[in-house]
């Protein structure tokens, strides 16, 4: 289920996604701060993911590379820029460790938000770009697909992983 981004409130640079996932927002948050379990869900399949560094604070590393079977690869360093608790995360490919700055071959910061409503949890994605053309490019190599495809495995982690609360 892809969707385009939201025009009321959208910035021109970003792209957004907001599902209502069914499952509880608990399991969401521990699927999202245990890298054991990140690395599950966290790229489309059959890519693999594997955590470099994840230390979950404000400044904290957060780094994923990611591997295709056709031997290709995405190195994503970035940080942690604010953390609250089965609500809201912010990360960035701008910034590294400690507010490194960083040069990324993708710019952007991204806002995850996590609110309960009805049985499941509404989850909200902004990612957020410097300038129109990064947003475009980041489209274009399809934003909506892979993004909407780690939301619907990171349901299915969840659904499957219901101890994780």
């Amino acid at each position: 289920m892809s969707q385009k981004p939201v025009a009321a409130g959208a910035e021109t640079q970003d792209l957004v996604i907001t599902r209502l996932v069914r499952a509880p927002r608990a399991t969401l948050w521990r699927a999202w701060s245990d890298p054991e379990m990140l690395k599950e869900w966290w790229c489309p399949k059959p890519w693999t993911t594997e955590v470099r560094a994840f230390d979950m604070r404000p400044g904290g590393a957060f780094h994923t590379f990611m591997q295709g079977p056709d031997g290709g690869t995405s190195d994503n360093p970035g940080s942690f820029l604010e953390v609250v608790p089965q609500q809201r995360i912010v990360f960035s490919s701008l910034l590294l460790e400690g507010w490194r700055p960083a040069t990324p071959w993708m710019p952007f910061t991204a806002v995850i938000t996590m609110a309960d409503e009805g049985q499941g949890t509404r989850y909200v994605a902004t990612v957020m770009h410097p300038d129109k053309a990064s947003r475009d490019r980041h489209e274009e190599m399809g934003f909506f697909d892979g993004w909407n495809t780690c939301i619907d495995q990171l349901e299915a982690f969840a659904r499957q992983h219901p101890a994780a609360a």
